[in-house]
């Protein structure tokens, strides 16, 4: 496990602190404050010993150049609502003004510096960009745990100039995944769904050898029965990544649980007509939206004995209300399980919030990250953080 930032004497430093503030604004204000709400307690904690905290992070996708729609300073008044405490707002994350509000910083206080994507060099991990930002700080803590699987200025290059530590939401986001992946309690079952195979193969790899049950949902199921040469109507199949599909089929065996049944309609919006059908009588013009009934049931089975679960990618469209069935019945299933839940970022953790379900173990904040971490790979910028001792 990395060293905490808990352990590092801060109080009168200038702590430099990596947060994932990505969060969606509409008009100049903020409209889903989960990001802001998990990186509240590693903020709390260093204002409470007194460390001068000084918070960075992206937002968006600018193109490296200042653009107010991107701007972090409508977070700044969230983030004070969350930790309870004054935020100010530097108008730049480098240069003059994020030196004179760091300057202006006292113990026990906070400033958020602008989106380090304002500046193009961030993305680039450029050395110079790097060390401006680490000149801001006298210890650096990586909180960010979704934005880890980037090998970005702000999660990598500042740790080559500061001791780099990791913050209270990192380290519970490791210790979620290593509890259900590398030390799981037995059996352990994995829920993968989304959109392609393709996205997730490297997921699939990694997790066969593994679990003991392997349940592939939502549209990459339909590629695994177009691979046998079954008919999916309009279903989104696809045909490439067919021989991966055969793969993992042939790898898992008796391991690998699909539908048995889906609902269907002609089109993917609200109000249409829908039917449940087996899911190798999907006609023409038709496509698979949902899981049905049959294999909602047969989910709650396979997951009732359950030691450990992982959730990633919901088994239907759950925006829309004729297709959430499905995903709102697994939710149901694994929160009435007595096992250790970790649920994937991305869409499956907004599927959870929209539809109210839970309660599960750890709901994880990253969507790649997470992903990458199930592939088995090694995340940047949790790699160059201290081990712990």
């Amino acid at each position: 496990m990395k060293a905490s930032i808990r352990d590092v004497d801060v109080a009168g430093k200038r702590v430099l602190v990596r947060e994932d503030l990505n969060v969606p604004l509409k008009d100049g204000r903020v409209t889903d404050e989960t990001r802001i709400e998990a990186s509240a307690p590693t903020l709390k904690e260093l204002a409470r010993r007194h460390a001068r905290v000084i918070v960075t992070s992206h937002l968006g996708r600018p193109k490296g150049a200042p653009n107010p729609e991107f701007s972090l300073e409508p977070v700044a008044e969230r983030l004070a609502a969350r930790v309870g405490l004054p935020v100010s707002f530097a108008r730049d994350c480098v240069g003059k003004a994020a030196q004179d509000a760091v300057d202006a910083l006292q113990p026990g206080h906070l400033v958020l510096l602008e989106n380090v994507r304002f500046h193009a060099e961030e993305e680039k991990n450029d050395a110079g960009f790097a060390r401006a930002l680490a000149g801001l700080g006298e210890v650096y803590c990586n909180d960010a745990f979704a934005a880890s699987h980037r090998a970005h200025a702000s999660v990598v290059g500042v740790a080559g100039y500061l001791p780099a530590y990791a913050g209270d939401l990192m380290l519970a986001e490791l210790h979620a995944l290593h509890r259900a992946l590398d030390e799981p309690r037995r059996p352990l079952v994995a829920i993968v769904g989304g959109a392609k195979v393709s996205t997730k193969a490297g997921v699939l790899r990694h997790l066969l050898p593994r679990v003991d049950s392997l349940i592939v949902c939502g549209a990459m199921a339909n590629t695994f029965f177009a691979a046998r040469g079954i008919q999916m109507g309009s279903s989104l199949v696809e045909p490439e990544a067919f021989d991966e599909a055969r793969n993992v089929e042939r790898q898992a065996g008796a391991k690998l649980v699909l539908p048995v049944d889906g609902v269907v309609a002609r089109e993917m919006k609200p109000g249409q007509e829908t039917r449940t059908v087996a899911m190798d009588a999907v006609e023409d013009g038709w496509r698979v939206l949902d899981v049905g009934p049959k294999t909602r049931e047969l989910y709650a089975r396979r997951l009732r004995d359950a030691g450990t679960i992982v959730w990633n990618g919901p088994p239907g469209v759950f925006e829309i209300p004729e297709f959430a069935a499905g995903t709102r019945a697994l939710g149901e299933a694994i929160a009435s399980t007595a096992a250790y839940s970790l649920v994937g970022g991305g869409d499956t953790a907004a599927a959870v919030e929209q539809l109210g379900l839970g309660p599960f173990s750890h709901v994880s904040t990253g969507g790649g990250a997470t992903l990458e971490y199930m592939e088995g790979k090694e995340l940047p910028g949790v790699a160059v953080l201290k081990d712990e001792k």
